[in-house]
This record gives structure tokens, C-alpha cells and sequence, in this order.
């Protein structure tokens, strides 16, 4: 699996794969505490109200069928429509949102375990501040029951004993490209020895396509829909 897309006309909307059940594990509160995400914590507590709008206003009576029916589907699984969708995609033509619709669409061909993908896509968005992409990368590694504790240590990774060789390896290598644009021959190196040709390949393609949603987001001043929040609401209705 992947980050797949959400099952709707166009693809904004990122969601996990099969691996994400209607039943899955309820979102309790204290796992969704802002202090689960640190770039998110600091940046609230630095930046005023004024700041968090977003560069273009939301379209919220969006026109055409099919953006109404994208309306529709995120705000039928989300609780809310995502502020992507109404910033970005709502002033696009239909094929913007199925390039991004692709992406997730490859992202489900990947051979890497699906929490070492997760873990790529979250450590990307962290270091580029995409507030949104860590938000609803959360929701989706929490409704995965995938190891929370080990998403909290992602700043600690190099540390952390919850990390494999293996995955210290793929994010030394992830944060590298991420931060310097450039990558050290032996942190290359280190990380082909637990990796294949194709799993490496998947690595840099989970970083670049990581860029695309992160660029999109911090680009137009969006920032976090308080995804997990609003599932925690609904588990504990």
C-alpha cells in the first residue's frame, strides 16, 4: 500500500490504502495531541491568527459536477471539506486533480513495507513544515494501526531503538536529500545495503512526490485541517 487516494472524481485527497478499514482503532485524544507533531506545536505557538489564512480565499460553492462531488466525498470522510481541495484544486481543470489522483495511484505499486513508506512521506513533511501533510499523514498511520511511538521518535530516529538499521538508513538518506538537496556517497551507500534497485528508486520517488503536496500546501499558506481532531470527535461520539 501507499498513500492511496480517496475513492471520488478527482484527487486532492489523499488517503491510506486497504490497509485503512471503516473499523479500524479509534483515534483517542491523547494520541493526537499537537505535541505529537513538533513542526506543527512550534509553528503554533510563533504565529499569530492573522497568519493562518491562506493566500487565496476557499471556494466554497465550488462550480461543475465534479468538483461538487469531491465536496461531497471528503467532507463525507473527513468531516470537512479539505482545504487543499477548495484553495487549489477547485481552481484547476479536472486534470490537475487526476495527475494527483496518479500519484497515490502509483504509491499503492510500491514493494517497501507500508510503514516504511509512511514513515518517508512523514519525515519529508516535517522537515518542510507541511503542516497539513503531517496532520492527515497521521490520521492515516492511526488509522492503520501502525506504531504511534515510533512516528513521536521520528525527530529521534538516528537514536531511537523503536528504528531498524534498515529504516535509520532510509531516513538519514530521506533527510539528507530533504534538507541539503544533495546526498553524501556514504549515507548512499549505507542505505543500499538494506535496499534493493527498486526499493531505492521507491525512496526517492516517495521524497519527490512528498515535495509536490508539501509545495502545494506551503505555497498557498495551508496549513492543518485538525484532521485527527476531528476523527477523535467522531470515535468518541
Amino acid at each position: 500500500m501507499g498513500i492511496g487516494w480517496i475513492n471520488a472524481p478527482i484527487g486532492f485527497m489523499r488517503v491510506s490504502g486497504d490497509s485503512i478499514r471503516k473499523n479500524s482503532c479509534a483515534c483517542h485524544r491523547d494520541r493526537l495531541s499537537p505535541s505529537l507533531f513538533p513542526a506543527m506545536e512550534e509553528y503554533f505557538e510563533c504565529k499569530g491568527d492573522t497568519d493562518m489564512d491562506t493566500f487565496l480565499s476557499p471556494i466554497e460553492k465550488p462550480k461543475g459536477l465534479m468538483m461538487k462531488l469531491a465536496y461531497y466525498f471528503t467532507r463525507r470522510q473527513f468531516g470537512k471539506v479539505l482545504t487543499p481541495l477548495k484553495v487549489h484544486s477547485a481552481r484547476l481543470p479536472v486534470a490537475f486533480g487526476l495527475f494527483y489522483q496518479k500519484i497515490g495511484k502509483l504509491d499503492k505499486k510500491l514493494v517497501l513495507p507500508p510503514e516504511t513508506a509512511l514513515l518517508i512521506r512523514q519525515q519529508v513533511a516535517r522537515l518542510n513544515v507541511c503542516l497539513f501533510c503531517i496532520d492527515i499523514g497521521r490520521l492515516f498511520t492511526i488509522k492503520a494501526s501502525m506504531n504511534q511511538a515510533k512516528f513521536d521518535a521520528l525527530g529521534q530516529c538516528g537514536t531511537s531503538p523503536l528504528f531498524t538499521d534498515a529504516e535509520r538508513a532510509a531516513l538519514d538518506y530521506v533527510t539528507e536529500l530533504t534538507r541539503d538537496k544533495k546526498v553524501d556517497p556514504e549515507i548512499f551507500a549505507r542505505m543500499a545495503r538494506y535496499y534493493s534497485e527498486r526499493e531505492i528508486c521507491e525512496i526517492v520517488w516517495l521524497v519527490a512526490s512528498e515535495h509536490i503536496y508539501n509545495m502545494t500546501n506551503i505555497g498557498l499558506n495551508i496549513h492543518s485541517d485538525m484532521l485527527c481532531q476531528i476523527s477523535a470527535k467522531s470515535q468518541n461520539r
